[in-house]
């Protein structure tokens, strides 16, 4: 293609093409003038200032909840199911009443115990009336002492006969109270595993299982922490456990999944006696409070725990952090509204914002938005680091 050229005032007016428009540009009038080229606008950007807080020392970890008391229900006794008397998935108060066995063999069981008893009775009250006219008769040589020997024995054999009725009595009447097979903690029931009219079998370890019963307040998050972790617990110089050698109950910060940063505090209570070898962890447990009851056994669990003592620390918000081949960077307003870029080291998220371990100091101005590159001069709109909407205006 051929440009025409034309003579504007002695001098050549040639087209330039910007952003898909052709500008007529008078390189003769740039001459006269004596101007360079012109100095690009300030870009518009938000920006936040660093926040300074008081942070704990913490470790972040993966655990699991797990159910405080957890039953395995068995009968007792053995024998036909009458009727199942719970709600399948449902809350359960211990002591209620879940399964009735057929009860009418141990009620005939119960009535025998009973008639014998009363029967060792009957015999004690007259081996004792034959003991009290013998005493009287030895003493007056009525009778000789071997009868009287006799006599002695014989009201020693009713009262022990009496004690064997009456543990046998009562060893009935347990078993008829084991038809209701109760629920021996409250929780939450599963569903049952055997149902009315089916035969099933107790008092063994073998014995039929008929539900399973997970307590729901509150509940174990059991987590496995690092050897460092473990001994800044592990003794009692720091004062990280008690006289009785316990663990304290360090604060500890939990969260489920989709939950954002670690709404749940809950306390640890339990830190294992050994560290495993094949890992180089050990087991710690915290009580975790289940006041909303959304929490179940087996849900996994984010949980943070503090490792020291609180001291001033720098946030800022993800948004702000940048990544490429070279690691983690964020953007920094120089004083002259340029803009530099810093290589930082980051830690765990608090409250929202992350932890800025090294590359920025207190007062520090970072960009959260806008287009912008190092070196760039900008026109920042401060805002909150915490994502306030309000801006503080510009900053010169």
């Amino acid at each position: 293609m051929n440009w025409r050229r034309a003579a504007v005032g002695g001098a050549l007016a040639l087209p330039l093409v910007v952003g898909g428009l052709v500008l007529a540009r008078d390189e003769g009038s740039d001459a006269q003038q004596g101007g360079g080229p012109a100095k690009p606008a300030a870009a518009p950007v938000v920006v936040a200032e660093v926040v300074t807080r008081q942070v704990a020392n913490s470790a972040e970890f993966t655990g699991t909840l797990a159910a405080v008391q957890s039953v395995e229900l068995r009968p007792r006794v053995g024998g036909y199911i009458d009727a199942v008397r719970f709600a399948e998935g449902g809350l359960v108060t211990a002591g209620q009443v879940l399964f009735q066995l057929d009860a009418r063999t141990f009620e005939a069981a119960h009535a025998r115990a009973q008639a014998d008893l009363r029967q060792a009775e009957e015999r004690r009250t007259l081996a004792e009336k034959k003991f009290e006219r013998g005493e009287k008769l030895v003493a007056e040589q009525a009778i000789s002492r071997g009868d009287f020997d006799v006599l002695v024995a014989e009201r020693a054999e009713s009262r022990a006969r009496v004690e064997s009725a009456k543990a046998a009595a009562r060893s009935a009447e347990i078993d008829l109270q084991d038809t209701r097979v109760r629920a021996p903690v409250s929780g939450r029931v599963g569903r049952a595993l055997v149902t009315a009219g089916n035969l099933v079998s107790g008092g063994s370890a073998n014995a039929t299982l008929l539900t399973t019963i997970v307590s729901v307040e509150p509940f174990y998050v059991y987590f496995d922490v690092d050897e460092a972790t473990y001994l800044r617990f592990a003794g009692t110089a720091s004062g990280a456990r008690g006289k009785d050698g316990r663990v304290n109950a360090v604060p500890v910060r939990v969260a489920l999944t989709g939950e954002e940063g670690f709404p749940r505090e809950a306390r640890l209570d339990f830190l294992d006696n050994q560290v495993a070898t094949a890992t180089g962890t050990a087991r710690a447990r915290a009580v975790l409070p289940n006041s909303d009851g959304k929490l179940t056994a087996g849900l996994f669990a984010r949980v943070r725990l503090e490792t020291g003592a609180a001291h001033p620390t720098l946030l800022i918000q993800d948004q702000a952090v940048g990544t490429d081949q070279k690691g983690r960077y964020v953007l920094v307003v120089r004083p002259d509204q340029t803009l530099e870029q810093r290589r930082v080291e980051l830690g765990t998220t608090e409250s929202g914002l992350r932890v800025v371990l090294k590359g920025l100091s207190t007062g520090e101005r970072v960009v959260l938005k806008g287009m912008a590159r190092p070196g760039m001069t900008v026109a920042p709109t401060v805002v909150a680091m915490a994502g306030s909407e309000h801006a503080e205006g510009a900053r010169p």
